[in-house]
């Protein structure tokens, strides 16, 4: 199988499988690839080069690194937008599809908008779309839908994302020839390392090249570090693995497929290598054009031949190493241009000589010119790199390779702290004060040649073990920094443009040349201006371009410049990444099994799997009403083991809970039940349950179901600040809790044996008893949540079965009815109680849910009553009210739809459900204050549009007196 026209015959392709053949679509076309090929290799291969269209001009685009690094080889794969065509491995069956296109890929009609580029200039965005007013709405529309590279599926299903963490001695990121030798001297010291990859084998520039004229690749230098690595049990490698941040105290944030691993290191050596930058000459973004390494990879990774004929573009000797691998694949080299005044002297350039390639010395290119379909590369326009109005040559060709220079890949260094100087010598970035615990080696370091990078490699690696606390006998030392024989090449520049900067961004050099002219002078403000540097490569490419023009213009020095500043992510990360699994954790209460057994239908609530009713699901609304009956009339029984509970203890546990909760408790008497409300300080409802006195210097307090899991830490820090002398206990766990309520509950539990009387006299509404139950301890709250008399029994969790059971038993020839957390509901919606978190939201006072009643006004402090009091002093702009309605033509509202006055939103619903005991649909919702009386009349918005009529009324809805809850 050939995989391709443009396939190079073994032993080229490193990275491929010859023996499996992989069959792929991109735009509607299908393609033949190997095992190992990305989706940009497979296309060369078989002679496709364009893969995409510029945001602004739409001009064509291909890749120019084939290593991820710019943004010009985005692809939409199926549905995920973005995708790195020359990172992104190919798939049997898989569909790509170019990227910011109107009309097709090779007839993009969009790419008109470049023969008016006149009319957007740089900064044309701050000056337009807001004049004749109201204009904006129009072209916000246009905007949304030429704007962005690829298109969001909001019906994509959801993918499978998790995050893990990790944990090592020393992390090295980036397995070429420094990082490796960095992680094999950290781990001769014993420490453990964890070695970074992110492409998917190690090695480096390494694997790709040309190391001698004779064409090794270090094929055997590779092979012994491999072999090394795989010696040190303490030493682990994830390659495939990117690094997008490097954060405070060592913490480094790995994406390996869906996968988003947190890594904390006491020591980081990053040796993340350098990014070959373009040279800026007329239609230097034509596919064709790309990076010298970009064509080493295609030939030595994927076995591709990148062009016919080529012409090498260099500033330095390692284009000649490009032009000598151009040369053995069967491309013609045309020609190499050498920006430098004097002829190079290096082996490499002496072993080009010999096969007898052109070089022509101080030369540059002036032009590049497309084919007549505009598509690819076809010749290049020469000029004298010293003299622009020099002698001009035309060299045919369909690729050109450029080599002009590098700059660090400092990203992760300078989102750790270190700093970026542009240095007179190299005309590049120079990576400085790197903080302690950080350390910097190879090409990011400055040492590009392999030998320097190695030393400088092993001396990162012993430097960092012995930050990390391990004994090093000797640290290697530094290797001697080389002689500088070049200088990064930007070129002189086009006086007809289209010499672009910044590819993402389609910014030529007279566009920066124009922002820094209005006045922004300062290398950071020309980024946010221009936008140079703010598109998907952020700035790999136009970085250093941009502080070289803003130098150039201004006349001030490279090394005051600067840079501008780098942000995480290092590399794209998807929202999946960031939020993980798609999961949510539940709880199960003691006494699941026991529902499953009655025929509940469960349902999630908060963190907790709760019944929602018992009954087949059919008869949900029926079964919901039953209940309800069951416990208005006779006796129900429900689990509330998903209450927070909370011992408070100690001789100020009275004090701690009076500046918690909004009433009094250091005068509760033993045995007597609070209700307690707690408000944070901005007086915004969080939370309530009740308090029980169980002894001079103990509390059992109770919390929501969905408060419970925040009130812990909350009560710890509020202890961390008052340093009273109090203890504090979660024992959520520890207890079940379980509510009989209805007429006939205290007849239930007198026929069981224990120890507490439940007479009325015995036991009133409002205390708590401990005691025996069945030979079980309880404590008992004797409480009224849905409004009948009712008893809140709380028991070690390792008994609620066994207490579940005899209540059962018990309850059975009384009519005894298992209720589940919708009929709660309903019964304590009738009684006008409200659920925080439901009837209440994040800001929400105790003065607009109508519960003045449970504030102490005498108490001098609790938290949240000074900003009570400064609301008390303002006019309400809502008020939750109970209402009622009497003809709804068989639709009732949902909490959120909307109370409206008019055309005016004034509030909307809370809690809505039919009522069994009274007949009719009740709610509770928030309406405008002169609204909130008795009797006023508000309109709901129902989900079909229509307006239901509802009428305020008093609450509780049912037995206003209490006379039923205090039997």
């Amino acid at each position: 199988m050939s995989g391709g026209t443009n396939r190079l015959p073994e032993p080229a392709g490193s990275r491929i499988d010859r023996g499996r053949a992989i069959r792929f679509g991109f735009e509607g076309q299908e393609y033949e690839g190997f095992a190992g090929d990305t989706i940009a290799s497979a296309l060369a291969a078989n002679g496709v080069w364009l893969l995409s269209r510029s945001f602004k001009y739409h001009r064509p685009r291909g890749s120019m690194t084939m290593a991820g690094e710019d943004g010009s080889a985005l692809v939409q794969v199926g549905d995920e937008p973005n995708v790195f065509a020359d990172t992104r491995p190919i798939e049997p069956g898989m569909s790509v599809t170019a990227q910011n296109y109107f009309g097709s890929l090779e007839w993009d009609v969009a790419s008109l908008i470049e023969r008016f580029k006149w009319l957007f200039p740089v900064g044309f965005y701050y000056k337009a779309f807001y004049r004749p007013r109201g204009i904006w709405n129009y072209w916000e529309k246009l905007i949304r839908q030429t704007a962005g590279l690829g298109r969001v599926a909001p019906a994509t299903p959801r993918r499978y994302f998790d995050k893990a963490y990790l944990f090592c001695d020393v992390a090295v990121v980036g397995a070429g020839p420094a990082g490796m030798a960095a992680a094999l001297e950290a781990a001769k010291s014993g420490a453990e390392v964890l070695l970074v990859e992110r492409d998917p084998q190690v090695g480096g520039s390494m694997s790709y090249v040309r190391s001698a004229p004779n064409g090794n690749h270090d094929e055997q230098a590779l092979d012994d570090f491999q072999e090394q690595l795989s010696t040190f049990e303490n030493l682990r490698m994830m390659a495939d693995a990117t690094c997008t941040g490097l954060f405070t105290d060592n913490l480094l944030s790995l994406v390996r497929g869906n996968r988003l691993y947190k890594l904390r290191a006491k020591s980081v050596v990053v040796c993340a290598g350098a990014l070959g930058q373009p040279a800026t000459f007329r239609s230097n973004d034509l596919p064709g054009i790309v990076m010298g390494t970009a064509a080493q990879r295609l030939i030595n990774h994927y076995g591709v031949k990148p062009g016919r004929r080529a012409v090498m573009l260099t500033s330095d000797d390692d284009g000649y190493g490009v032009a000598l691998d151009l040369d053995d694949s069967g491309v013609e080299v045309a020609a190499i241009l050498d920006t430098r005044r004097g002829a190079a002297t290096g082996p490499m350039a002496s072993h080009a000589a010999e096969r007898g390639i052109r070089v022509l010395v101080g030369t540059t290119v002036h032009e590049a010119t497309p084919r007549p379909d505009k598509l690819h590369l076809s010749a290049v326009l020469t000029e004298q790199a010293t003299d622009a109005k020099g002698m001009r040559e035309r060299i045919d060709c369909d690729l050109l390779c450029i080599s002009v220079g590098s700059t660090p890949n400092a990203s992760l260094l300078c989102q750790s702290g270190a700093k970026l100087q542009m240095t007179d010598e190299t005309g590049s970035f120079a990576v400085r004060a790197i903080p302690p615990g950080v350390f910097a080696a190879g090409s990011v370091n400055g040492f590009t040649e392999i030998d320097a990078a190695v030393a400088d490699g092993r001396r990162a690696g012993g430097e960092s073990a012995q930050h990390a606390g391990f004994d090093v006998l000797e640290i290697p030392r530094a290797p001697t920094p080389g002689r500088v024989e070049s200088q990064y090449w930007l070129g002189p520049g086009h006086p007809h443009g289209l010499d672009f900067v910044d590819f993402d961004e389609d910014l030529t050099v007279g566009d920066i040349k124009r922002g820094i002219a209005e006045g922004f002078e300062d290398v950071e403000l020309v980024k946010r201006y221009t936008a140079a540097g703010m598109g998907p490569s952020q700035g790999r490419h136009s970085a250093l371009a941009t502080s070289r023009l803003v130098a150039q213009v201004t006349g001030r020095r490279l090394a005051d410049v600067g840079a501008t500043t780098m942000r995480p992510p290092a590399y794209p990360e998807k929202f999946g990444h960031l939020a993980g699994r798609g999961f949510n954790p539940v709880r199960h209460t003691p006494l699941q099994h026991r529902h499953l057994e009655a025929g509940a239908q469960v349902m999630v609530a908060g963190l907790w799997v709760r019944p929602a009713f018992y009954g087949p699901r059919h008869r949900r609304s029926e079964s919901i009403n039953d209940e309800v009956r069951a416990v208005r009339q006779r006796v129900g029984l429900i689990d509330v083991s998903t209450l927070g509970g909370f011992e408070i203890r100690g001789p100020d546990a009275g004090e701690f809970l009076n500046r918690i909760y909004t009433l009094s408790y250091d005068r509760l008497r033993v045995g007597r039940v609070r209700y307690a409300m707690m408000i944070d300080d901005t007086g915004v409802v969080v939370d309530d349950g009740v308090a029980a006195r169980l002894g001079r210097n103990h509390y059992y307090v109770t919390a929501s179901t969905s408060g419970a899991e925040q009130l812990y830490p909350s009560l710890l820090w509020r202890q961390a600040q008052w340093r009273l002398d109090v203890d504090i206990s979660d024992v959520t766990p520890a207890y079940c809790g379980l509510n009989i309520a209805g007429p006939a509950s205290r007849a239930v539990l007198q026929t069981l044996e224990s120890d507490i009387g439940f007479s009325r006299e015995d036991f009133p509404y409002m205390t708590v008893r401990t005691g025996q139950l069945v030979g079980i301890h309880v404590r008992i709250l004797r409480i009224g949540f849905v409004g009948e008399l009712g008893y809140e029994i709380h028991a070690p969790s390792s008994n609620a079965e066994a207490l579940w059971d005899a209540l059962s038993d018990a309850g059975r020839p009384f009519g005894l009815r298992f209720f589940g957390l919708e009929a709660q509901r309903v019964l304590r919606l009738e009684k006008g109680h409200i659920i925080v978190g439901q009837d209440t939201d994040g800001l929400t006072s105790p003065l607009e849910a109508g519960m003045e009643w449970a504030l102490g006004r005498r108490k001098r402090y609790y938290v949240g009553k000074r900003t009570l009091d400064i609301l008390a002093r303002k006019t309400l702009t809502r008020s939750l009210v109970g209402y009622q309605l009497s003809d709804t033509e068989g639709r009732i509202p949902e909490e959120g739809h909307l109370v409206v006055r008019g055309r005016e939103i004034v509030g909307r619903v809370t809690s809505s459900a039919w009522s069994p005991t009274l007949g009719r649909p009740i709610g509770m919702a928030y309406v405008a204050p002169e609204q909130a009386k008795p009797g006023e009349t508000v309109q709901i918005k129902v989900q079909d549009g229509r307006l239901l009529h509802a009428r305020v009324v008093p609450l509780p809805f049912y037995d206003a007196l209490n006379a039923r809850q205090e039997l």
